[in-house]
């Protein structure tokens, strides 16, 4: 029987937790990265008592060389089938001052955009001359929204789905899919930290079921939960205008 290996960044927790678990079952070899060694172990042995074979790295997907590094080194051992790039850092405006910190925008932009672009591209070429392979990156729907209480966060998923666009219509022709996931509000830490309304909120393990079931169907897009399709199409149908004056007195 063959081995399917899966990549999953932000293993940690959160959706990447769920999606690991998910995905765990005989024949499947799961590499699990992120950033907390004792959570990695706690979501590998979860995997494990279902038949997976795990292998685990802690370490900071902002260290671009390490990550470029290990992507090579892991799929020269055991070639990668599906890369899901996952790990992302929420984040809002503190109340009251007029921007987000340097530091701090500079922290999302790394995690949630340079790092999955980076390895998105790093493995492009690998699956490319196998001829297969897939690559998901985990965006969010806050990139269809100009959300004044996080800027950058919106900006980086803005730009995560056109780079997922790009990517893979350039990749449609060496047969590597390329997915783009779009999470509404789902039931994480990072999510618990948000103090606004959260609707149609929907649980980790929920989430990665319906996850899965579109990386397996070799979906373009995943929009989660559904309602957050309908209603992006709605506000796409809106002035700008109009939705500039509705975001900014949220």
């Amino acid at each position: 029987m063959s081995t399917r290996i899966i990549l999953i960044t932000g293993a940690s927790g959160g959706i990447g937790s769920a999606l690991a678990r998910a995905y765990a079952r005989p024949g499947v070899t799961l590499l699990l990265w992120g950033r907390d060694a004792a959570r990695l172990d706690e979501t590998a042995a979860a995997c494990r008592t279902k038949g997976a074979v795990c292998q685990t790295e802690s370490f900071d997907l902002r260290d671009a060389d390490g990550l470029t590094r290990r992507l090579a080194a892991a799929d020269a051992a055991t070639p990668i089938d599906t890369a899901i790039f996952n790990a992302g850092l929420g984040g809002t405006a503190p109340e009251g001052a007029a921007a987000e910190t340097p530091e701090a925008s500079l922290a999302v932009a790394e995690v949630n955009f340079v790092a999955p672009v980076i390895g998105a591209n790093a493995i492009a070429g690998a699956m490319a001359g196998r001829g297969r392979g897939q690559i998901v990156l985990i965006g969010s729907i806050a990139e269809s929204f100009p959300l004044p209480m996080a800027p950058t966060y919106a900006a980086t998923k803005a730009g995560l789905r056109m780079f997922a666009e790009a990517l893979g219509m350039r990749l449609a022709r060496h047969g590597v899919d390329v997915t783009l996931v779009s999470p509404g509000f789902i039931d994480t830490a990072m999510s618990r930290q948000v103090t606004e309304p959260k609707p149609f909120l929907m649980s980790a393990d929920r989430a990665a079921a319906i996850i899965m079931r579109g990386i397996e169907a070799h979906a373009r897009t995943i929009v989660l939960p559904w309602q957050f399709a309908v209603i992006r199409a709605l506000t796409n149908l809106l002035p700008r205008a109009v939705l500039r004056a509705v975001l900014s007195r949220a």
